[in-house]
């Protein structure tokens, strides 16, 4: 089932963003930034896939007005989808609802970031009409 994440959701949602980024991530802060980020309905919007009553998919998607496109623009900064449930349409899910959130709200564009080493990722979304236009670089701090 397809659903906006829920505060209770936290723990899975983290435990999940641990297991594939290869992280410890403190889940005191991570329940601070989720709950910020679920009472913020203007910016942030939090999908998840559950099943068996767990989370098996995650995406967080961001809006925010840039100057660049005069106008508001969305952001896939989260997507994950546990390993034992890739390739099932879970992904695609998550991503056709993002793309519904962003077309709702007037977005003139979507963008995601993905590791450069995550061929599969990348295909994942040129599949779906994304293209490299930009180099995103960074660096730890």
């Amino acid at each position: 089932m397809y659903r906006k994440a829920v505060l209770s959701d936290s723990n899975a949602i983290c435990g999940l963003v641990c297991g594939q980024e290869g992280l410890e991530l403190s889940r005191e802060k991570f329940y601070d930034i989720l709950n910020e980020q679920l009472q913020d309905r203007q910016h942030y919007y939090c999908l998840v896939y559950e099943e068996n009553s767990r989370i098996e998919g995650v995406l967080n998607l961001r809006i925010e007005r840039q100057l660049r496109y005069a106008g508001p623009v969305a952001e896939i900064t989260e997507f994950f989808v546990a390993p034992d449930h890739r390739n099932q349409g879970i992904g695609t899910g998550l991503f056709e609802q993002a793309l519904e959130l962003a077309q709702r709200f007037r977005c003139r564009h979507l963008e995601v970031s993905c590791r450069a080493e995550e061929e599969s990722g990348r295909r994942f979304f040129e599949k779906r009409g994304l293209m490299a236009s930009y180099m995103k670089l960074d660096k730890q701090l």
